[in-house]
């Protein structure tokens, strides 16, 4: 029987992205699925389907910012997120992270340069568009910092990802996290349970 296989729509740019992907990771190992990640370029996904990230869209709605600040704060609870902090630049540019992910050799090192950058840019708030930051938090994690940098300049890489984005938004995709399995379309972290659910045979 072929293990099911989750796609994670990513992009570094959403701390709701660093808050799933340690919860993810856990569901895949329970369940044993296969895990791909899928570099998008959230900015582009916002302007080809009207979205915006919540601190923005919500901010005229009375009480919803605070709630959704609260319920954050109850997820990093849960699950032991004490090194997170708030980047003091975001939203900031992902784009130069985004190709850094495209330009991987396999999906083994893609998964690497998110293990490395994801604390780079959520517990430590490196700063996301300096290429000297990104490339020392790539080499720190064993990584050929020099090839993946010299990457993000190539015409197939910034095609790719757009390609990517498209793609995803296409499918249904409008925000970080999104999560695919068998066309089946999961959004937000507060969804991992239903995915658990699907992946063991249960209902979504």
């Amino acid at each position: 029987m072929t293990e099911p296989t989750v796609e994670y729509i990513f992009d570094f740019a959403a701390p709701n992205g660093y808050l799933a992907w340690y919860p993810l990771k856990d569901v895949v190992a329970r369940t044993g699925a296969r895990l791909t990640v899928t570099p998008v370029f959230l900015g582009g996904m916002h302007k080809l389907t009207g979205n915006a990230p919540p601190m923005v869209r919500d901010a005229g709605v009375k009480g919803k910012v605070a709630y959704a600040a609260l319920e954050f704060r109850r997820f990093l609870d849960r699950h032991g997120m004490d090194r997170f902090h708030m980047h003091p630049a975001l939203p900031f540019n992902s784009i130069l992270l985004q190709r850094v992910l495209v330009a991987a050799r396999d999906e083994a090192e893609r998964q690497a340069i998110v293990e490395a950058l994801l604390p780079a840019v959520w517990e430590r708030n490196i700063d996301c568009g300096d290429a000297g930051a990104v490339g020392s938090a790539l080499a720190q994690a064993g990584l050929d910092a020099e090839r993946l940098l010299a990457a993000t300049q190539d015409a197939g890489v910034k095609a790719r990802l757009a390609e990517n984005t498209e793609h995803a938004v296409g499918r249904g995709a409008f925000g970080i996290p999104t999560f695919f399995v068998d066309g089946e379309m999961w959004f937000g972290k507060e969804r991992l349970g239903q995915l658990e659910e699907f992946l063991a045979g249960g209902k979504p």
